[in-house]
C-alpha cells in the first residue's frame, strides 16, 4: 500500500523551511531569467525552477515517518530530474538529509553503550545517510529507509572499527579479530569445549601463525589503567603494583657466580678485606684499624686482590 501525506503536507506549493534565497518572481506574471532565453539552472531562478509543485514541509520534529516515506518519495522523483551540481540539486539533497535524520538518530540508539559521545556517532551515521541518498533509485521499488539503514549502520560500525581500538592495528587484523570470535563461538557450540588453534585455522582456511597473530592483536582493542583501582572483592593493588620491574642486579648474578671460586682461592686475609670493603662498607682506614695494618698497606693489598679477581674473570671469558 502507498503512503499517503497527511492533509497538512497535501498543499501544492513550494518548500521554505530551510532556503534563504528568494522563490517568488520580481515581477507579478514574470520570472527572471526564464521569459527572456537566459535562464541558467544554476542560477537562483533556477532554484525557482527546480522547487515549483513541490509540497511544502513543516518543522522537521514534527515530520511523522509516514510523512517522511512519503515526503522523501516527491523529493526524489524531483531530485532525479535536477541536474548535479545546481542550486536546486542541492537544496533538494539537503532537504532530504534533514528530512530523514530521524532515522540516523534511530541507528545511533543501537549504539548507546559505547565510549564515544552521541554527537559524533549521528555525525558518522549521517555520513552514511548521504551516501545512501546518493546512491538510492526510485526504480528499485525499495522504501527508502530500507535501503538506508544498512548503509548507516555500516558507517557507524566501520568509525567504531577504526577509532575504538585501543592501539592501531592494520585493518586485515581487525577484520581476522571479528572472525576468529564468530568462528571460536560456533566451534565452541559444536564441540562443547574451547577450540584449539589448529581448529579455528582449519576452519577460517589459514594457517596456524595467522590465528596466534589475529589473538594477540586482540589484546589491542581494549586497555586498562595503570592507575585503575582494583574491584572491592580484589586483595590486590592497582595494575602498576602487580606488573613486573627490572632487577638490575640480575645483570650481576653471572659475575658473582664466576667469582666465587675465584675468591675461594684468595688468602684468608685478602678474603677478609674484600668482605670488610664491599660487604660491611668500611673505609680503608676503618679496615686498617680492624687489622691492625696501614691504611696505605690496605690499599695496596686491595688494589692486587682486585687485579688478580679481574684477570682471573677474564681467563675464564
Amino acid at each position: 500500500m502507498e503512503d499517503t501525506m497527511s492533509p497538512r503536507l497535501d498543499a501544492s506549493h513550494i518548500h521554505q523551511a530551510t532556503s534563504t534565497l528568494p522563490l517568488v518572481p520580481t515581477q507579478p506574471g514574470t520570472t527572471p531569467g526564464f521569459d527572456d532565453g537566459r535562464f541558467d539552472p544554476g542560477s537562483d531562478a533556477g532554484l525557482v525552477h527546480g522547487l515549483v509543485g513541490l509540497p511544502e514541509i513543516p518543522p522537521y520534529d514534527e515530520v511523522g515517518p509516514v510523512d517522511a516515506r512519503a515526503l522523501s518519495r516527491t523529493l526524489f522523483e524531483r531530485l532525479e530530474s535536477l541536474e548535479e551540481g545546481t542550486h536546486a540539486h542541492a537544496y533538494v539533497r539537503n532537504t532530504l538529509v534533514e528530512l530523514n535524520l530521524a532515522l540516523v538518530k534511530f541507528a545511533a540508539s543501537r549504539f548507546r553503550s559505547r565510549s564515544e559521545p552521541m554527537e559524533d556517532i549521528i555525525q558518522v551515521g549521517t555520513i552514511g545517510l548521504i551516501k545512501a541518498i546518493d546512491r538510492f533509485e526510485l526504480s528499485r521499488g525499495v522504501e527508502f529507509p530500507t535501503f538506508a539503514m544498512p548503509t548507516i549502520i555500516g558507517e557507524i560500525k566501520r568509525f567504531f572499527r577504526d577509532t575504538s581500538w585501543s592501539v592501531r592495528v592494520p585493518r586485515r587484523l581487525q577484520e581476522l579479530r571479528l572472525d576468529l570470535a564468530k568462528a571460536g563461538d560456533e566451534l565452541a557450540q559444536q564441540l562443547d569445549r574451547s577450540p584449539t588453534v589448529s581448529e579455528l585455522a582449519a576452519r577460517l582456511g589459514i594457517t596456524d601463525d595467522e590465528v596466534v597473530e589475529g589473538m594477540a592483536a586482540s589484546n589491542a582493542y581494549t586497555a586498562s589503567s595503570l592507575d585503575a583501582q582494583p574491584e572491592e572483592d580484589d586483595s590486590e593493588g592497582a595494575l602498576a603494583d602487580r606488573i613486573g620491574y627490572e632487577d638490575h642486579g640480575i645483570e650481576g648474578i653471572e659475575y658473582v657466580e664466576s667469582l666465587k671460586p675465584l675468591i675461594a682461592d684468595l688468602p684468608p686475609r685478602d678474603r677478609k678485606i674484600l668482605s670488610l670493603r664491599f660487604v660491611a662498607n668500611m673505609t680503608q682506614s676503618e679496615i686498617g684499624e680492624e687489622l691492625g695494618i696501614s691504611q696505605m698497606h690496605v690499599s695496596r693489598l686491595l688494589s692486587r686482590t682486585l687485579v688478580r679477581l679481574r684477570k682471573g674473570l677474564t681467563t675464564e671469558d
